[in-house]
């Protein structure tokens, strides 16, 4: 994978981007009805030009997380930066011209398009709400134009969404998101919801469209070959609260915390014959209603002790823009770098 540097330079498989974050979320928190806490105290940032993959199991607060960076839903405390500005309290008509630069690309591609707007309207809605296309001849010829550089044909543009596929209505969803030249693309689970065979397409166009425009994204799954295919860094969430932040590299050879090492030992093998240990975590998540004291790992966690139990662990560095939520860091790092097949689907 390539990536455009700050001087319009291209990095190289697995370099970090090492600018300010065009996102931060600090001390992050939401809590629902009064007990239920799907966000609690997340620090996250995201750099400009880079892929942040947010992973975790389903329930552990990540698509919270997408719309409150978005602002889509207010927090109960904590902050969110973007571009510098905090915008954790702004009112929606000050959100408006930030939006521009802050979209989201959705999970479903046949509930993100309005099924009584042609697919040209609605993919150049954004440009119209903020006054960058007008009505008439100008508006259908952008839409074209936008259709074409998804590999779509300019002469759908008055099809309506229901004529088209899922792979291609998610490339709607997608190139809709791009047409405002946004700074930063929350992507929740966009490809989950496709066929194996179209998902590799997405996340290329995905990638081509970043190295153009030199789009930032949060990129939200729980598919670890795609993680491994599209992102710079990687954070891993649990009931909550982040446990690991690493760049890629590092976090699939050498990842620290136990859980982070439970999901890297479901993904299957490519190779299998070969064996390996498989990490087995015990029980469920617990309920967000009533999350453990301590860390919210320790009922599950094979290496807990009092301490654990008893004590919040923070994110503390280990290594080099390496940083794990753990009283005690795992002592070996399990190496499934070799392990994930290219094109998988394997969930963890």
């Amino acid at each position: 994978m390539r990536r455009r540097g700050p001087t319009g330079g291209v990095l190289g498989e697995g370099c970090v981007v090492t600018e300010e974050p065009i996102l931060k979320l600090e001390r992050l928190q939401k809590v629902f009805g009064g007990k239920i806490h799907a966000v609690d105290g997340v620090d996250l940032e995201v750099r400009k030009r880079e892929t942040l993959a947010l992973v975790g199991e389903s329930g552990c607060g990540k698509s919270t997380v997408a719309r409150l960076a978005l602002r889509l839903t207010a927090p109960t405390a904590g902050t969110i930066a973007f571009e510098g500005r905090d915008i954790t309290k702004l009112p929606q008509w000050k959100l408006k011209s930030i939006r521009r630069r802050l979209q989201f690309v959705f999970q479903d591609p046949y509930s993100s398009l309005d099924p009584r707007v042609t697919a040209g309207a609605s993919i150049t809605e954004p440009m119209f709400v903020h006054g960058l296309v007008g009505f008439g001849a100008k508006r259908k010829a952008k839409a074209g134009e936008l259709m074409e550089k998804v590999g779509l044909s300019a002469r759908h543009v008055d099809q309506w969404p229901r004529q088209f596929s899922g792979g291609q209505r998610q490339r709607l969803g997608i190139i809709r998101a791009f047409s405002v030249e946004p700074h930063l693309i929350v992507a929740d689970e966009p490809v989950s919801a496709l066929d194996v065979s179209v998902r590799s397409q997405v996340i290329n166009l995905l990638q081509d469209l970043q190295e153009t425009v030199g789009t930032a994204y949060l990129f939200i799954s729980h598919d670890m070959a795609t993680v491994k295919h599209i992102a710079d860094r990687v954070a891993v969430m649990y009931l909550g609260r982040i446990m690991e932040t690493a760049p890629k590299e590092t976090f699939f050879s050498a990842p620290h915390h136990p859980y982070s090492q439970a999901l890297l030992s479901a993904v299957p093998s490519s190779h299998p014959r070969r064996k390996r240990q498989r990490v087995v975590l015990p029980g469920d998540p617990p309920s967000p209603a009533k999350t453990p004291s301590g860390c919210r790992f320790h009922p599950r966690c094979p290496m807990a002790v009092d301490r654990c139990r008893n004590e919040v662990p923070e994110l503390r560095a280990i290594g080099k823009d390496h940083q794990v939520a753990c009283h005690f860091a795992a002592p070996n790092p399990l190496n499934v770098n070799e392990l994930l097949p290219a094109g998988s689907t394997a969930t963890a």
